[in-house]
């Protein structure tokens, strides 16, 4: 079964390079990042006549998530716990039952941080902190669950084409590395790592010509529990995408899990 991970920057701008990329590969599940659309706008028809349901969490302008699955969700949850004051539309989670049982998603995308010296920064810290708790609370669980998105963390120098240029920014400030880090830490994980040790990116700026001279970074990251580790099967990311028209600054990134039932005993 197949999961993956989009910031599409912009449903509406990109629903045509959506439906397009869906019809290609054919997931069973994407969690989308900056659908930046109230959930009443969000163009669900293009996307239900493909054969997926869709369960939102927007908000106007910027932000928002969503999750498209070809199986019906389950326990639908919006927002991350631990502020009841954040009304940023940044986290869904969902479930879906499998022979094996269930495969429990969370689809996020984590605050930028930037500028440093700001408000933002702080923020950025605290979300990963409330993530880390939300992360610790699910491995008691046991289940196989995939956290899922947008991170805006760059983990290792490996991760950017040039990796001086990110040092003055949030992505790769040495406090975002260390909240990756205990991400990680606790038990999951980094499934594009777990496949290869190649350089690998999921983002490529609009601006000074960065897709052409492939100056990119990773930092959408899929996060997998041991459960969901001990199934994973193929982990990889559509960098074709970003050469098609009108295309997002990120690409998708997906695994493959095994989910049949297994024998006892």
């Amino acid at each position: 079964m197949k999961f993956a991970t989009w910031n599409i920057n912009g449903i509406k701008a990109r629903i045509d390079v959506l439906t397009a990329w869906l019809e290609e590969s054919r997931p069973d599940v994407v969690c989308l990042q900056e659908i930046k659309s109230v959930d009443e706008g969000f163009p669900r028809e293009a996307i239900e006549r493909l054969g997926y349901e869709v369960a939102t969490h927007g908000q106007k302008g910027f932000n928002g998530v969503a999750i498209l699955s070809r199986h019906h969700l389950e326990d639908v949850e919006r927002g991350l716990p631990g502020d009841d004051d954040d009304l940023q539309a940044r986290f869904i989670e969902a479930a879906i039952s499998v022979p094996c049982g269930v495969v429990r998603f969370a689809g996020l995308y984590l605050p930028n941080g930037n500028p440093l010296g700001t408000e933002k920064f702080p923020y950025k810290l605290g979300w990963m902190a409330r993530l880390e708790a939300r992360a610790r609370a699910r491995l008691a669980w046991e289940e196989p669950y995939l956290m899922m998105g947008d991170y805006n963390v760059i983990p290792e120098p490996i991760d950017a084409r040039t990796p001086a240029a990110w040092v003055g920014d949030a992505l790769f400030q040495p406090e975002s590395r260390a909240a990756w880090r205990r991400l990680t830490g606790l038990g999951y994980t980094d499934c594009l790592r777990a496949g290869s040790d190649a350089q690998t990116f999921t983002f490529w700026d609009y601006q000074a010509g960065c897709w052409p001279r492939d100056e990119g970074i990773r930092i959408d990251h899929v996060l997998a529990s041991p459960q969901a580790t001990d199934r994973l099967r193929a982990v990889g990311v559509d960098r074709h995408v970003r050469g098609w028209e009108k295309p997002s600054d990120h690409v998708p990134v997906w695994v493959e899990l095994d989910v049949a039932a297994r024998a006892r005993g």
